[in-house]
């Protein structure tokens, strides 16, 4: 490699992650604008969802109309409509546990779904899970515990909500993962960005719909901005470098919502949250080694 494709690729890697990077922070402050309207302005969390990502799809118009209705054809209706509803029911539940668990605690908590969808992946797509993907499965759920702490008097059962919103996202994932192996990705955006709002709107009215005024108004209007800068950064980030690489700066969102809940909040995360993350993040990081070590040796 010559000194200038070694320069390329270290400037590739340099904004891939910073990519990430900026990602996890608009993340971060849409994490402290859910909380907020949820805990002090006590707005309803399924019409929250419903609002920010309806103020999502609003923003994300011009590319429904550079894909077109043609993106749309499939063979698949019902796998898509599957898809988004556990999509939509995740995103449910996710505000739902914001309204009451500390950012801290539901960050570290949804960064289980990696070992949902291994366990997935054995069961509806036949793929082989060895002792290594087993054993950093169990690793993470038992950080989680650590977390969690469900034998102590202090828990409640809504500190379950991120567990559930990471065990949704996940079949979520895996239901994409089948998707992309029989249709091109632009169809899989467009089903999901057309189908998500509606959704929300169903799950919303069964709830008691509610109008957003005033500040919950302004705090979801930039809620629905950043989450298209955030997913938008997302993609930046994976066109930029590869996956493998920038994955490991996406768990930098544990640090930077302890912050943003720390700042805003004034939550200050127990000592236990530092075990059990380490336990989630050490298991992921550890499967994520050995794998693209097998990649390597296959190739």
């Amino acid at each position: 490699m010559n000194q200038s494709s070694l320069t390329l690729s270290r400037s590739r890697a340099f904004v891939g992650a910073s990519y990430m990077v900026l990602a996890g922070i608009a993340f971060a402050i849409l994490n402290v604008a859910t909380q907020w309207l949820a805990m002090t302005l006590a707005f309803s969390p399924a019409s929250a969802a419903f609002w920010q990502y309806g103020f999502a799809l609003v923003l994300s118009v011009p590319l429904l109309f550079r894909l077109g209705l043609g993106a749309m054809r499939t063979r698949y209706p019902g796998r898509h409509l599957l898809r988004v509803l556990l999509a939509a029911l995740g995103v449910q539940a996710w505000v739902a546990g914001l309204a009451t668990v500390p950012i801290w605690q539901a960050i570290a908590l949804v960064m289980t779904s990696p070992f949902f969808i291994i366990i997935g992946a054995r069961l509806f797509l036949g793929e082989e899970v060895g002792r290594t993907r087993w054993a950093a499965t169990l690793v993470g759920f038992a950080g989680a515990m650590i977390i969690l702490q469900p034998w102590s008097e202090s828990f409640a059962p809504a500190a379950l909500l991120p567990i559930l919103s990471a065990l949704l996202w996940g079949g979520s994932s895996l239901l994409m993962k089948n998707l992309t192996a029989f249709e091109p990705p632009e169809t899989v955006t467009v089903w999901l960005l057309v189908l998500l709002t509606p959704i929300n709107a169903g799950l919303a009215l069964a709830s008691g719909f509610v109008v957003p005024s005033g500040l919950a108004l302004v705090l979801l209007l930039s809620a629905g901005l950043l989450t298209v800068v955030g997913q938008y950064l997302l993609t930046l980030a994976y066109k930029a470098a590869d996956a493998a690489y920038v994955q490991p700066f996406d768990d930098l969102k544990l640090p930077l919502n302890v912050l943003a809940g720390w700042l805003v909040f004034g939550y200050a995360p127990a000592g236990y949250l530092w075990l059990g993350a380490a336990l989630i993040l050490g298991g992921s990081l550890f499967l994520m080694t050995v794998e693209m070590r097998k990649e390597r040796a296959a190739a």
